[in-house]
Protein backbone atom coordinates (compact mmCIF):
# COMPACT_ATOMS: atom_id res chain seq x y z
CA UNK A 1 0.00 0.00 0.00
CA UNK A 2 2.50 2.34 -1.17
CA UNK A 3 0.51 5.36 -3.12
CA UNK A 4 -2.97 7.00 -2.57
CA UNK A 5 -3.69 7.84 -6.18
CA UNK A 6 -4.55 4.42 -8.25
CA UNK A 7 -6.66 4.72 -11.30
CA UNK A 8 -10.14 4.56 -10.87
CA UNK A 9 -10.64 2.04 -13.56
CA UNK A 10 -8.64 -0.49 -10.98
CA UNK A 11 -11.11 0.09 -8.23
CA UNK A 12 -13.40 -2.72 -7.33
CA UNK A 13 -16.18 -2.73 -9.56
CA UNK A 14 -19.30 -3.91 -7.18
CA UNK A 15 -18.04 -1.05 -4.53
CA UNK A 16 -17.72 1.63 -7.83
CA UNK A 17 -21.09 1.12 -8.68
CA UNK A 18 -22.74 0.89 -4.90
CA UNK A 19 -21.31 4.08 -3.63
CA UNK A 20 -22.59 5.58 -7.67
CA UNK A 21 -26.33 4.36 -6.78
CA UNK A 22 -25.83 5.80 -3.03
CA UNK A 23 -25.05 9.12 -4.50
CA UNK A 24 -27.40 8.71 -6.59
CA UNK A 25 -30.03 8.41 -3.84
CA UNK A 26 -28.66 11.42 -1.55
CA UNK A 27 -30.06 13.50 -4.59
CA UNK A 28 -33.28 11.50 -4.73
CA UNK A 29 -33.62 11.68 -0.88
CA UNK A 30 -32.33 16.12 -1.35
CA UNK A 31 -35.87 16.05 -3.63
CA UNK A 32 -38.09 14.35 -1.63
CA UNK A 33 -37.20 16.42 1.22
CA UNK A 34 -38.02 19.56 -0.76
CA UNK A 35 -41.39 18.13 -1.75
CA UNK A 36 -42.40 15.57 0.72
CA UNK A 37 -43.76 17.12 3.89
CA UNK A 38 -44.11 13.80 5.84
CA UNK A 39 -42.24 12.69 9.14
CA UNK A 40 -41.80 9.88 10.85
CA UNK A 41 -41.40 10.91 14.92
CA UNK A 42 -40.86 14.55 13.83
CA UNK A 43 -37.98 13.61 11.28
CA UNK A 44 -38.54 14.08 7.51
CA UNK A 45 -39.30 10.70 6.02
CA UNK A 46 -35.92 11.13 3.51
CA UNK A 47 -33.56 11.88 6.17
CA UNK A 48 -32.89 8.41 6.93
CA UNK A 49 -32.02 7.16 2.96
CA UNK A 50 -30.11 10.51 3.09
CA UNK A 51 -27.75 9.83 5.68
CA UNK A 52 -27.62 6.18 4.83
CA UNK A 53 -26.59 7.22 1.41
CA UNK A 54 -24.10 9.53 2.02
CA UNK A 55 -22.01 7.24 4.08
CA UNK A 56 -22.37 4.18 2.23
CA UNK A 57 -21.11 6.22 -0.65
CA UNK A 58 -18.20 7.14 1.24
CA UNK A 59 -17.47 3.92 3.35
CA UNK A 60 -18.32 1.77 0.06
CA UNK A 61 -15.74 4.27 -2.31
CA UNK A 62 -12.91 4.06 0.36
CA UNK A 63 -12.94 0.14 0.31
CA UNK A 64 -13.20 -0.18 -3.55
CA UNK A 65 -9.98 2.29 -3.14
CA UNK A 66 -8.24 -0.05 -0.74
CA UNK A 67 -8.80 -3.46 -2.12
CA UNK A 68 -6.66 -2.19 -5.33
CA UNK A 69 -3.81 -1.93 -2.21
CA UNK A 70 -3.89 -5.40 -1.72
CA UNK A 71 -0.86 -7.80 -2.66
CA UNK A 72 -2.20 -10.97 -0.48
CA UNK A 73 -5.13 -12.31 -0.41
CA UNK A 74 -6.71 -10.06 -2.95
CA UNK A 75 -9.04 -13.19 -4.03
CA UNK A 76 -10.95 -13.08 -0.53
CA UNK A 77 -10.96 -9.68 -0.44
CA UNK A 78 -12.19 -9.04 -4.27
CA UNK A 79 -15.20 -11.80 -2.90
CA UNK A 80 -16.12 -10.26 0.40
CA UNK A 81 -15.54 -6.37 -1.16
CA UNK A 82 -19.04 -7.59 -3.71
CA UNK A 83 -20.36 -9.36 -0.68
CA UNK A 84 -20.14 -5.93 1.00
CA UNK A 85 -21.57 -3.88 -1.60
CA UNK A 86 -24.31 -6.18 -2.01
CA UNK A 87 -25.72 -6.38 1.40
CA UNK A 88 -25.15 -2.96 1.74
CA UNK A 89 -27.05 -1.89 -1.25
CA UNK A 90 -29.94 -4.50 -0.51
CA UNK A 91 -30.16 -2.86 3.03
CA UNK A 92 -30.17 0.99 1.95
CA UNK A 93 -32.60 -0.68 -0.86
CA UNK A 94 -34.95 -1.72 1.98
CA UNK A 95 -34.45 1.81 4.04
CA UNK A 96 -35.46 3.47 1.37
CA UNK A 97 -38.55 1.26 0.22
CA UNK A 98 -40.07 2.29 3.93
CA UNK A 99 -39.30 5.45 3.59
CA UNK A 100 -41.02 6.04 0.17
CA UNK A 101 -44.23 4.04 2.06
CA UNK A 102 -44.19 6.67 5.23
CA UNK A 103 -43.21 4.01 7.63
CA UNK A 104 -40.32 2.55 9.57
CA UNK A 105 -37.48 0.65 8.63
CA UNK A 106 -35.55 -0.74 11.49
CA UNK A 107 -37.13 -2.40 14.32
CA UNK A 108 -40.34 -2.68 12.97
CA UNK A 109 -42.70 -5.19 14.14
CA UNK A 110 -45.45 -4.92 12.51
CA UNK A 111 -46.27 -8.31 11.12
CA UNK A 112 -49.59 -7.63 9.82
CA UNK A 113 -47.96 -5.45 6.83
CA UNK A 114 -46.56 -7.76 3.98
CA UNK A 115 -43.87 -5.25 3.03
CA UNK A 116 -42.41 -4.83 6.31
CA UNK A 117 -42.92 -8.43 7.07
CA UNK A 118 -40.88 -9.09 3.57
CA UNK A 119 -38.63 -6.42 4.54
CA UNK A 120 -37.76 -7.27 7.80
CA UNK A 121 -34.76 -9.93 7.42
CA UNK A 122 -32.67 -7.86 4.58
CA UNK A 123 -32.59 -5.22 7.52
CA UNK A 124 -31.85 -7.91 10.03
CA UNK A 125 -29.21 -10.33 8.31
CA UNK A 126 -28.13 -7.35 5.85
CA UNK A 127 -26.16 -5.52 8.85
CA UNK A 128 -24.96 -9.30 9.99
CA UNK A 129 -23.76 -9.98 6.48
CA UNK A 130 -22.23 -6.58 6.33
CA UNK A 131 -20.16 -6.98 9.99
CA UNK A 132 -19.13 -10.08 8.77
CA UNK A 133 -17.98 -8.96 5.37
CA UNK A 134 -16.28 -6.16 6.94
CA UNK A 135 -14.56 -8.49 9.64
CA UNK A 136 -12.92 -10.74 6.83
CA UNK A 137 -11.49 -7.21 4.61
CA UNK A 138 -10.52 -6.19 7.91
CA UNK A 139 -8.16 -9.04 8.37
CA UNK A 140 -7.12 -9.47 4.52
CA UNK A 141 -5.89 -5.78 5.40
CA UNK A 142 -3.99 -6.82 8.59
CA UNK A 143 -1.89 -9.57 6.68
CA UNK A 144 -0.35 -7.43 3.97
CA UNK A 145 3.67 -6.34 3.87
CA UNK A 146 5.68 -3.62 2.72
CA UNK A 147 4.34 -0.57 1.38
CA UNK A 148 3.84 2.89 3.33
CA UNK A 149 4.32 3.03 6.68
CA UNK A 150 1.99 6.10 7.23
CA UNK A 151 -0.63 4.95 4.92
CA UNK A 152 -0.66 1.50 6.21
CA UNK A 153 -1.44 2.38 10.02
CA UNK A 154 -3.71 5.09 8.75
CA UNK A 155 -5.56 1.80 6.87
CA UNK A 156 -5.31 -0.35 9.62
CA UNK A 157 -6.32 2.08 12.10
CA UNK A 158 -9.19 3.22 10.34
CA UNK A 159 -10.17 -0.41 9.79
CA UNK A 160 -10.43 -1.34 13.53
CA UNK A 161 -12.45 1.59 14.23
CA UNK A 162 -15.02 1.39 11.43
CA UNK A 163 -15.24 -2.53 12.55
CA UNK A 164 -16.11 -1.29 16.17
CA UNK A 165 -18.58 1.45 14.17
CA UNK A 166 -20.54 -1.54 12.81
CA UNK A 167 -20.62 -3.77 15.78
CA UNK A 168 -22.25 -0.72 17.91
CA UNK A 169 -25.38 -1.49 16.35
CA UNK A 170 -25.44 -5.43 16.90
CA UNK A 171 -25.05 -4.78 20.63
CA UNK A 172 -27.57 -1.90 20.18
CA UNK A 173 -30.11 -4.23 18.66
CA UNK A 174 -29.51 -7.04 21.51
CA UNK A 175 -29.43 -5.33 24.38
CA UNK A 176 -31.71 -2.23 24.00
CA UNK A 177 -35.28 -3.56 23.81
CA UNK A 178 -38.10 -1.24 24.07
CA UNK A 179 -41.33 -2.60 22.67
CA UNK A 180 -43.82 0.32 22.47
CA UNK A 181 -46.44 1.84 19.35
CA UNK A 182 -45.41 4.59 17.38
CA UNK A 183 -47.66 5.95 14.20
CA UNK A 184 -46.22 6.44 10.47
CA UNK A 185 -46.26 9.30 8.26
CA UNK A 186 -50.15 7.28 7.20
CA UNK A 187 -51.40 7.75 10.78
CA UNK A 188 -51.14 3.82 11.29
CA UNK A 189 -50.18 2.72 14.57
CA UNK A 190 -47.03 0.45 14.26
CA UNK A 191 -45.51 -1.69 16.82
CA UNK A 192 -41.93 -0.99 17.90
CA UNK A 193 -39.29 -3.67 19.37
CA UNK A 194 -36.11 -1.18 19.98
CA UNK A 195 -35.41 2.76 19.29
CA UNK A 196 -32.66 4.99 19.27
CA UNK A 197 -32.33 6.41 21.99
CA UNK A 198 -30.83 5.07 25.16
CA UNK A 199 -33.31 6.44 28.08
CA UNK A 200 -35.58 7.60 26.18
CA UNK A 201 -36.03 5.27 22.93
CA UNK A 202 -37.50 7.66 20.57
CA UNK A 203 -35.56 10.66 21.78
CA UNK A 204 -35.90 14.34 19.97
CA UNK A 205 -33.33 14.16 17.27
CA UNK A 206 -31.11 16.91 16.22
CA UNK A 207 -31.39 18.42 13.16
CA UNK A 208 -30.59 16.07 9.95
CA UNK A 209 -28.50 13.59 12.12
CA UNK A 210 -31.34 12.65 14.44
CA UNK A 211 -29.05 11.96 17.03
CA UNK A 212 -31.41 11.99 20.56
CA UNK A 213 -31.54 15.66 22.43
CA UNK A 214 -33.17 13.75 25.63
CA UNK A 215 -31.31 10.65 26.12
CA UNK A 216 -27.99 8.47 24.96
CA UNK A 217 -27.60 7.61 21.44
CA UNK A 218 -25.49 4.50 20.02
CA UNK A 219 -25.71 6.31 16.37
CA UNK A 220 -23.34 8.57 17.56
CA UNK A 221 -20.03 6.31 18.56
CA UNK A 222 -21.54 4.31 15.29
CA UNK A 223 -21.21 7.90 12.91
CA UNK A 224 -17.79 8.62 14.30
CA UNK A 225 -15.88 5.10 14.53
CA UNK A 226 -17.25 3.86 11.04
CA UNK A 227 -15.42 7.13 8.98
CA UNK A 228 -12.38 7.04 11.76
CA UNK A 229 -10.89 5.45 8.33
CA UNK A 230 -11.25 8.51 6.14
CA UNK A 231 -10.55 10.88 8.58
CA UNK A 232 -7.23 9.53 9.10
CA UNK A 233 -6.54 8.44 5.32
CA UNK A 234 -6.82 12.60 5.30
CA UNK A 235 -4.47 13.39 7.79
CA UNK A 236 -1.71 10.74 6.15
CA UNK A 237 -2.28 12.54 2.62
CA UNK A 238 -1.91 15.71 3.95
CA UNK A 239 1.08 15.15 5.64
CA UNK A 240 2.49 13.97 2.46
CA UNK A 241 1.62 16.59 0.34
CA UNK A 242 3.55 18.54 3.42
CA UNK A 243 7.20 16.94 2.93
CA UNK A 244 7.54 19.05 -0.27
CA UNK A 245 8.11 21.96 2.54
CA UNK A 246 9.10 20.73 5.77
CA UNK A 247 11.96 18.08 5.32
CA UNK A 248 11.27 16.90 9.30
CA UNK A 249 8.44 15.24 7.22
CA UNK A 250 10.15 13.45 4.82
CA UNK A 251 10.93 10.37 7.18
CA UNK A 252 7.96 7.99 6.75
CA UNK A 253 8.29 6.74 10.12
CA UNK A 254 7.29 10.25 11.29
CA UNK A 255 4.78 10.95 9.10
CA UNK A 256 3.34 7.21 10.92
CA UNK A 257 3.81 8.20 14.35
CA UNK A 258 2.23 11.44 13.71
CA UNK A 259 -0.60 9.12 11.75
CA UNK A 260 -0.50 7.00 15.10
CA UNK A 261 -0.90 9.98 17.45
CA UNK A 262 -4.23 11.06 15.07
CA UNK A 263 -5.96 7.44 15.87
CA UNK A 264 -4.80 7.91 19.54
CA UNK A 265 -7.20 10.93 19.58
CA UNK A 266 -9.45 9.81 17.06
CA UNK A 267 -10.11 6.45 18.91
CA UNK A 268 -10.28 8.52 22.28
CA UNK A 269 -13.11 10.11 21.19
CA UNK A 270 -14.91 7.33 19.46
CA UNK A 271 -14.18 5.78 23.69
CA UNK A 272 -16.11 8.55 24.74
CA UNK A 273 -18.82 9.44 22.80
CA UNK A 274 -19.09 5.43 23.14
CA UNK A 275 -19.30 6.12 27.44
CA UNK A 276 -21.71 8.97 26.59
CA UNK A 277 -24.37 7.06 24.88
CA UNK A 278 -24.11 3.93 27.59
CA UNK A 279 -24.39 6.08 30.22
CA UNK A 280 -28.21 7.99 28.77
CA UNK A 281 -26.73 10.88 27.97
CA UNK A 282 -27.51 13.31 25.05
CA UNK A 283 -24.20 14.42 23.11
CA UNK A 284 -26.03 17.91 22.90
CA UNK A 285 -25.81 18.06 26.67
CA UNK A 286 -22.38 16.50 27.64
CA UNK A 287 -21.93 16.70 31.52
CA UNK A 288 -18.57 17.92 33.37
CA UNK A 289 -17.26 14.06 33.12
CA UNK A 290 -18.07 14.00 29.28
CA UNK A 291 -16.31 17.56 28.97
CA UNK A 292 -13.13 16.17 31.12
CA UNK A 293 -12.67 12.94 29.16
CA UNK A 294 -12.61 14.85 25.54
CA UNK A 295 -10.30 17.62 26.94
CA UNK A 296 -7.72 14.95 28.58
CA UNK A 297 -8.19 12.62 25.11
CA UNK A 298 -7.40 16.28 23.04
CA UNK A 299 -4.54 16.86 25.16
CA UNK A 300 -2.86 13.76 25.10
CA UNK A 301 -3.16 13.13 21.49
CA UNK A 302 -1.46 16.74 20.56
CA UNK A 303 0.87 15.65 23.76
CA UNK A 304 1.84 12.79 21.44
CA UNK A 305 1.85 14.66 17.89
CA UNK A 306 3.71 17.26 19.37
CA UNK A 307 6.44 15.63 20.84
CA UNK A 308 6.83 13.43 17.77
CA UNK A 309 6.98 17.04 15.34
CA UNK A 310 9.69 18.36 18.14
CA UNK A 311 11.93 15.42 17.98
CA UNK A 312 12.03 14.95 14.74
CA UNK A 313 12.68 18.59 13.88
CA UNK A 314 15.14 18.66 16.22
CA UNK A 315 17.30 15.64 14.58
CA UNK A 316 17.16 17.30 10.61
CA UNK A 317 18.65 20.41 12.11
CA UNK A 318 21.58 21.43 10.50
CA UNK A 319 24.74 21.02 12.78
CA UNK A 320 25.88 24.04 13.81
CA UNK A 321 30.22 24.33 13.31
CA UNK A 322 32.49 24.30 16.39
CA UNK A 323 34.00 27.56 14.81
CA UNK A 324 30.83 29.34 14.74
CA UNK A 325 30.12 28.27 18.38
CA UNK A 326 33.57 29.50 19.37
CA UNK A 327 33.23 33.12 17.47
Amino acid sequence: MTSFLTPLRTWHRPLVVCAALMLALVLVSGVGLAVDGRTLLDEPVWVKPLKFGFAFALYAGTLAWLLTKLRRGRRVGRWFGTVFAVAAAAEVGAITVQAARGTFSHFNADQSDPVTRALVPVLTFGVMVIVIAQLVLGVVVLLQRGGGAALNRAVRAGLALATFGMLVPVFWMTTEIHARTVTDAGGRSVPMYQGHGIGDPDGHGMPLTGWSTTGGDFRVPHFFALHGIQVLLVVAAVLAALTAKHVWLRDEKVRARLVGAAALGYGGLVAVVTWQAWRGQSPAHPDAATLLALAAVLLLSAAAGTAVAVNARRRTQPAVPAAALAA
